[in-house]
């Protein structure tokens, strides 16, 4: 995307958007129509320069504003809740950006990953699961970029080019699947910001267990099927050096006891959902963290306005991406919704637990033609029937939702993970989902088409 001087002002406006949906997250009802008013200058000012399927998005997006303007009465509530959704995705997104700007430049951060993929190779793979799992909590998608680069920096030491490939192929899969495997649960996940704010009833405190479960299944199985397909060495296996020891863990195991207690205390004592604990939350441990990091005002000043108008206006096409698909599936709902009674479709007659595999199936096969989870998770739930028509638990919805999710986030050519995961091992994105991630991918849909239905039976 085209840089203009204009965009300079996108930086302050997502910062004080992000303020206006913490105070609406925290009771204040007036912020409301402000944070809809500044979303439509914030896609403004992204629409500014945007090309190909960004600008696309836009269009879209508009489009859909106009057929609904045109068919519905009472569009504008709908095009609010769009607004809203989006506002919502923008202010979460740029609180959890502090954290990464912050991680990444520190020392110790950098030290912790490296450690992690300088493993022996009988440790390594769980070494890195677990690695992408706790850095994704304070990097998101950047977790991938810096194990990415440690983890094929440290395979170039070995000579023999087959069994570096052989080597750099099982440390991404390490990273990427353990990085999926906190979509589930994790409260800093859209994955379960999302879900949970489109089945009513559902909050995080009660999707951690089960997400926790999710995630063990996953990564359990990730272990295993590279522990079962391994290729064997004739010849002496290689001496492996671990740079530094165990205690290079402990400044990420402090950072994030911190994140995740100081966000339960305050969810459980507040009463605030938990996405609107972490979006003040994270930002005042990042900055805190890059005060102590500078021990100079003037470096954390410096540090502040490189964020601001540096660092968040370079997140533009993330932004245009993740805004628009939550506005386009709202308002796309929306028209879709009478389109699917009209035609005489009822899913409420349709057992519960085939309702809740076919969710499971769905999002991997909708990112496959392209469709973003956000889009496809805002566009699909609201034609799912109630939870108590089903005879299932609302929860049991959302277990299916983000399993879904996940699921996606390992397949789809055209998400992060899967981008990142194949510019660092020099393959198309489309090959790491299929040939890379196939068989994983097939017996992760059996085990979690079987969990989501064990789950929902006993919760019933």
């Amino acid at each position: 995307m085209t840089v203009y001087p204009i965009h300079k002002a996108l930086g302050p406006a997502l910062v004080i958007l992000t303020g206006v949906v913490i105070l609406h997250e925290w009771g204040a009802e007036w912020a409301t129509p402000v944070a809809a008013a500044l979303t439509v200058l914030v896609t403004a000012l992204l629409g500014i320069g945007a090309k190909g399927s960004r600008l696309a998005f836009i269009l879209v997006a508009v489009g859909l504003t106009v057929a609904l303007a045109l068919t519905h009465a009472d569009w504008f509530v709908t095009v609010q809740k769009g607004l809203a959704t989006a506002a919502f995705i923008a202010a979460f997104f740029t609180a959890l950006s502090t954290l990464r700007s912050a991680a990444q430049s520190s020392p110790a951060i950098r030290a912790t990953g490296n450690y992690l993929a300088t493993q022996p190779p009988g440790r390594r793979y769980l070494a890195l699961t677990a690695g992408g799992m706790a850095f994704a909590l304070l990097l998101n998608y950047g977790a991938i970029a810096l194990l990415g680069t440690l983890a094929t920096a440290s395979a170039k030491g070995e000579p023999d080019p087959e069994i570096r490939r052989i080597r750099t192929r099982r440390m991404l899969l390490a990273i990427q699947r353990g990085f999926i495997a906190t979509l589930p649960w994790s409260p800093m996940s859209f994955a379960v910001a999302i879900s949970t704010s489109m089945v009513p009833g559902t909050e995080w405190a009660a999707l951690v267990l089960p997400g926790l479960v999710t995630s063990a299944l996953l990564a359990g199985l990730g272990w295993a099927l590279d522990t079962a397909l391994k290729p064997r060495r004739s010849g002496p296996p290689s001496r492996f050096v671990p740079d530094g020891d165990w205690h290079r863990l402990l400044p990420l195991a402090l950072l994030l006891a911190l994140l995740v207690g100081l966000v339960t205390a305050l969810h459980l004592g507040t009463g605030i959902r938990v996405v609107g604990v972490v979006m003040p939350v994270v930002p005042l441990i990042a900055f805190t963290w890059v005060a102590i990091q500078t021990r100079k005002p003037s470096g954390w000043a410096r540090h502040t306005r490189r964020y601001v108008m540096e660092e968040l206006p370079g997140y533009r096409t993330e932004l245009v991406l993740l805004m628009m698909a939550g506005f386009i599936g709202t308002v796309g709902s929306a028209l879709l919704v009478p389109l699917v009674a009209a035609s005489g479709m009822d899913l409420s007659g349709v057992p519960g637990w085939l309702v809740l595999a076919a969710l499971v199936w769905i999002l991997p096969a909708a990112g496959q033609i392209g469709m973003n989870p956000i889009l496809a998770v805002t566009l699909l739930a609201p034609l799912v029937p109630d939870a108590a028509v089903l005879g299932v638990s609302p929860l049991a919805v959302v277990v299916a939702l983000t399993a879904g999710w996940t699921l996606s986030g390992i397949t789809s050519p055209f998400t992060a993970t899967t981008l990142l995961i194949g510019s660092f091992g020099g393959v198309s994105a489309f090959e790491v989902g299929t040939r890379w991630n196939g068989v994983y991918f097939l017996l992760s849909l059996g085990l979690m088409t079987t969990w989501v239905i064990v789950f929902a039976s006993l919760t019933a």
